[in-house]
C-alpha cells in the first residue's frame, strides 16, 4: 500500500512499474545498470481516488497522461533503483495532495463606495479633458 493520508492508501497492485538505464550521473556503470524508475497508473481504473479528485488531477497534471487515461511519472535523480521509485512515489503523492485539497470559493465582491468614487472622478476627468478638445478645434 501507498499511503498519501492516513485515510487515502493506493494498492501497490495498481502500479506498473518499469526500469530503464539512467542519463544522470553514475560514469561508466550508467551503461550498466537500470536506475531510471517509470511509474505507470491507470486511474481510471483505481478505485482508491473519488472521481472528483481524479478529475482534478487530470486537469491539473495534463503533461503527465496518455491519450488513453494512463499517468506516467518518472525519475532518474539518483542512481540506484529504488531510490528513484521512492521519488516517483513522492511526485505521485504530491500531486493527489494538490487535487485532494477543493479549490476556495470565489465570493462575489461589489466595489466598495471609495473606488466607486475614484472611478467617477476619473471618468469626470477624462471627460473635461476631451471637452477641452472640443472646445479648441472649434474656436
Amino acid at each position: 500500500m501507498v499511503f498519501i493520508t492516513p485515510l487515502l492508501q493506493i494498492p501497490e497492485t495498481e502500479f506498473t512499474w518499469s526500469f530503464a538505464r539512467s542519463g544522470g550521473p553514475g560514469g561508466q556503470n550508467v551503461n550498466k545498470v537500470a536506475s531510471k524508475a517509470v511509474l505507470r497508473w491507470h486511474i481510471a481504473a483505481s478505485s482508491a481516488l473519488a472521481e472528483d479528485v481524479k478529475i482534478r488531477l487530470a486537469l491539473q497534471q495534463k503533461r503527465f497522461f496518455t491519450q488513453d487515461g494512463e499517468l506516467i511519472i518518472m525519475s532518474q535523480k539518483y542512481r540506484d533503483q529504488e531510490r528513484n521509485r521512492q521519488d516517483c512515489l513522492e511526485k505521485l503523492r504530491a500531486m493527489i495532495l494538490q487535487a485532494a485539497t477543493l479549490p476556495k470559493k470565489r465570493k462575489p465582491m461589489k466595489p466598495s463606495r471609495g473606488a466607486k468614487e475614484a472611478r467617477l472622478r476619473v471618468k469626470k476627468k477624462r471627460s473635461q479633458v476631451k471637452q477641452g478638445r472640443r472646445v479648441a478645434l472649434e474656436g
